[in-house]
């Protein structure tokens, strides 16, 4: 490919997007470059702390418990008070706790603090999700999501080698120093994102049912996309929880699991634009019913795995399958989720990221212990046929979503009153996350790891 195609082909990957969606990218960039809590927690509490690995896994849980109990609360927050201030709000929270992490020294002050992180830090989630899906086209939303979460795997990449120099010198320094970033994103949200929360009319509160929780809970197509967001987390977990004690079980250094889930960022970083622009226009039950068996039979090869080399190849093809299915299934969410409750809906969605990340440790665990690794991997191949099947079963009659011009005044005042029933009120948010669940981005050091990043803003 010449130069100049490559650089058509940029312009094409970033153009029509609105400055909005910029600024919640760069806020998204610069979160996860101060990321961490989410690498090093397990780290600095065995060899800084001296507590033992048992103990570690009692943090990493309330962590991950955390972010289960806000995930509602904060799409609550969303719907109710707006995107804007849940973002701003969940940010300084999240900064002031880091923070304050650094400082506890008692076991018991560490393991609530580490709750209140994990509810401060998953709260931005459901309201970065929402404002993107307010603020770009539909047509465009694949392409927002696969940015954003390509933001979260290159500033968590650069972020793991910097902080891993400022842990030799300092943990609390980099405590610190992602209090600090994080603090940024919630000023740059604050003055570079106004409110996209599309405001209901009279006519329209009259019309439309009040939607709740128990709303989303009844909606039967929306939860079970939700339980199979469930497993094919929980697969996707494996590559942090199961994948390094397998190798480890089979006599490879933790330098070797490092070299190897290496290549799970540096694929992601190199590859995830092209791939968005191959998918961005198509059929998404069958990029999802892909992205499901890629992911399940990726981690089922692992079985087969002797080497170093073999096990980064298996890499390559569940994280292959994790470019897909990130921004597709974050798509598929928004466009189930009804236009004055996308908050509560998001919320009930990254729960499901939230509880894997709890369950993934359990499972794996148990599994290596009483039946061996090797039925670990086959079992995140059944789940991966699984997930494929509910994919194909659930989406079956739901109508291609229709193109709609892009709205005028993204940003003025004017534009946002009123709202947009299919594209973006104006205005300006992983996820995982960066959006989607930045499950690619999580770092190998445990449980804390494998669950922090699903609350990435």
């Amino acid at each position: 490919m010449s130069v100049a195609s490559l650089r058509r082909a940029a312009r094409e990957t970033v153009s029509g997007l609105p400055r909005e969606f910029w600024w919640l990218w760069t806020s998204t960039l610069i979160n996860r470059l101060g990321a961490f809590v989410a690498t090093f927690m397990a780290l600095y509490l065995t060899l800084d702390r001296g507590y033992s690995a048992s103990y570690a896994g009692l943090v990493a849980s309330l962590h991950g418990l955390g972010g289960v109990v806000s995930s509602i609360g904060a799409g609550v927050m969303t719907d109710r008070f707006g995107r804007r201030p849940t973002l701003v709000v969940a940010q300084t929270a999240t900064a002031l706790s880091v923070a304050l992490l650094g400082f506890m020294t008692d076991p018991a002050a560490i393991a609530g603090v580490a709750f209140l992180v994990g509810m401060a830090s998953n709260a931005s989630r459901p309201a970065v999700q929402a404002m993107m899906a307010d603020i770009v086209r539909p047509e465009d939303r694949v392409r927002a999501f696969s940015l954003n979460y390509w933001a979260i795997n290159l500033g968590f990449a650069v972020s793991s080698m910097t902080a891993g120099f400022i842990a030799q010198y300092s943990y609390l320094a980099g405590f610190l120093g992602e209090a600090t970033l994080t603090m940024v994103c919630a000023v740059v949200v604050f003055l570079k994102l106004p409110e996209s929360r599309p405001v209901q009319t009279a006519e329209e509160k009259v019309a439309e049912p009040a939607i709740g929780i128990g709303t989303v809970l009844r909606d039967g197509r929306f939860m079970g996309v939700v339980g199979l967001s469930f497993l094919i987390s929980l697969i996707f977990q494996q590559g942090y929880v199961g994948l390094p004690v397998a190798m480890g079980t089979d006599g490879f250094s933790s330098a070797d699991f490092g070299l190897a889930i290496a290549v799970n960022g540096i694929l992601i970083v190199a590859v995830q634009i092209p791939v968005t622009r191959y998918i961005q226009h198509r059929d998404p039950r069958r990029l999802l019913i892909i992205s499901a068996l890629l992911a399940g039979y990726g981690f089922g090869l692992t079985a087969f795995a002797g080497s170093v080399a073999v096990y980064a190849l298996t890499i390559c093809v569940w994280t292959l399958a994790e470019i897909v299915n990130a921004p597709t299934q974050t798509g598929l969410v928004v466009r189930l989720s009804p236009l004055h409750g996308r908050g509560r809906y998001q919320g009930v969605y990254t729960m499901s990221w939230s509880v894997a990340a709890l369950v993934a440790p359990l499972m794996s665990g148990y599994v290596i212990d009483h039946f061996g690794a090797q039925w670990l991997w086959a079992a995140c191949a059944v789940l991966g046929t699984g997930a494929g099947v509910g994919y194909w079963a659930l989406m079956r009659g739901l109508t291609p979503e229709p193109s709609t011009p892009a709205p005028t005044g993204v940003g003025n005042d004017s534009a946002r009153v009123g709202g947009d029933t299919s594209s973006a009120p104006a205005g300006g948010a992983m996820g995982s996350a960066p959006a989607g669940g930045a499950v690619g981005s999580a770092p190998a050091g445990g449980a804390v790891a494998a669950g922090a990043e699903a609350s990435a803003v």
